[in-house]
């Protein structure tokens, strides 16, 4: 079983390197990271390019550009991409703890997808994870929120496993799917852009195709940095996309991770490959700096 992780991530190279550092200290390593970018500026792949140099995994850097949110199109390139048959979805504020992978790896069954959990941290605790580097808090830390995910006891997490449907607390931020089973739903529904509900949506159409859910508790564990976040708006667009998805029984979305397998037909490259100094990317820089810079007349 080879397992890819797709950390998405949008300008917070800071917690980035966090997230990659705790990824690169796993005591059973990925096969390799795929950093989807959705647009970010190029500190992320100064970043990239730096901890690449002694990275332990393949690791590769898929960047698009800045378009709004467009997390469904980021995540779809990196399923498309992967290299591996397992694929665990991260954020880019998510770190983990030492035995994350070998926790997903653990708790993967054929017919379901893994929901994990995370603890949540406060602004206080974050600016002191990102100076002093990736553990995770413990269950006594001040600056928790949801301390009970701080508990790894894998012995028990089998006790929260019984396989189900349901929709409530779906969270692209750490979760587990087949590769095979992402590509026949379609990936993630690009017509759902901005905020929210495209996780949910994936996760019914997933329901539709049969599969089923399992929740990963008590093992796994991820620490979410702090950060504003966006309260649901009443009258989403993405809202009306989920009910349609429900009401039709959809399971494989019109515009999905399809469009983008031919792109990566061909594997992406390992960015421990590469060994010309930044100076040397005039095309990937140029590009990014111009799709951060307003038009002029």
């Amino acid at each position: 079983m080879r397992i890819s992780v797709a950390v998405i991530t949008y300008n917070w190279p800071e917690a980035l390197e966090l997230v990659l550092q705790a990824l690169a200290a796993q005591v059973e390593l990925p096969y390799e990271v795929i950093v989807t970018d959705d647009g970010s500026q190029p500190a992320t792949r100064e970043l990239l390019l730096r901890l690449a140099r002694n990275y332990p995994v393949r690791l590769v850097h898929l960047w698009q550009p800045d378009d709004g949110a467009r997390m469904s199109r980021a995540r779809n390139r990196a399923i498309a991409a992967a290299q591996g048959d397992y694929l665990i979805l991260l954020d880019g504020d998510m770190v983990v703890e030492p035995h994350f992978i070998a926790d997903h790896r653990a708790f993967a069954r054929h017919g379901c997808f893994a929901q994990g959990s995370r603890v949540l941290t406060d602004a206080r605790l974050t600016r002191h994870m990102l100076g002093r580097g990736p553990a995770i808090p413990g269950f006594f830390r001040r600056g928790v929120d949801r301390r009970r995910h701080t508990l790894r006891l894998p012995a028990l997490a089998r006790l929260f496993a019984k396989p189900g449907r349901r929709q409530r607390g779906i969270k692209s931020c750490n979760m587990g799917f087949w590769r095979d089973d992402l590509l026949r739903i379609n990936g993630f529904n690009e017509a759902m852009t901005g905020w929210g509900r495209e996780d949910t949506e994936l996760a019914v159409r997933a329901f539709h195709a049969g599969l089923l859910r399992r929740d990963l508790r008590l093992s796994g564990l991820a620490a979410h940095l702090y950060h504003r976040t966006r309260k649901h708006v009443v009258g989403n667009p993405n809202d009306h996309i989920l009910e349609d998805t429900r009401r039709r029984r959809l399971i494989r979305c019109e515009k999905g991770v399809g469009q983008h397998l031919d792109e990566f037909a061909t594997a992406p490259a390992d960015l421990r490959t590469i060994g010309r100094p930044l100076q040397h990317w005039p095309t990937v820089l140029e590009d990014m700096l111009g799709a951060a810079q307003p038009a002029t007349a």
